[in-house]
């Protein structure tokens, strides 16, 4: 599981270290192996250890290719889809459709979503929680019933 946010950098050539305390895992439970596509929603990446992407793009797979909105999700997740495999350092190589989909710069954000990674640019991310604080802020989360079964 992944959890929390961490300042990573991205180097010259478009690589990321992952941070130590989520190698083991990836290497024990997936060889090393990842999937990085675009989030559809939000101007981020999303990082999936390869088992977990299995089961996306099985979902992925069963949505219709006559429907024009399930045609358009396949074809930008499935399109940007791209595997990395963690190197010896523990890095990652991101490519530059998907760094410039982001906005990747040097300062990022790898941010833990449990069964997936998110990532940012610094600024992306910095702006997206101040938003995010203020729509809790606004009383809005209490509308969702799915929210109301949340005790915090």
């Amino acid at each position: 599981m992944f959890r929390g946010a961490s300042a990573v950098n991205l180097d010259t050539k478009g690589r990321l270290a992952i941070p130590t305390r989520y190698r083991a895992e990836i290497i024990e439970q997936n060889q090393g192996q990842l999937v990085c596509t675009v989030d559809i929603r939000q101007p981020c990446l999303l990082l999936y250890p390869l088992s977990e992407w299995e089961i996306i793009e099985q979902k992925l797979l069963a949505l219709s290719n006559f429907d024009p909105v399930q045609r358009s999700l396949q074809r930008v997740m499935l399109g940007y889809a791209t595997e990395c495999e963690l190197d010896n350092a523990g890095r990652i190589l991101v490519s530059a459709p998907l760094r410039q989909h982001a906005k990747l710069e040097k300062n990022i954000m790898l941010v833990g979503q449990l069964n997936k990674f998110e990532i940012w640019s610094e600024t992306e991310w910095n702006a997206q929680i101040e938003q995010d604080i203020a729509l809790g802020s606004s009383g809005q989360f209490a509308l969702s019933e799915a929210l109301k079964m949340l005790s915090l």
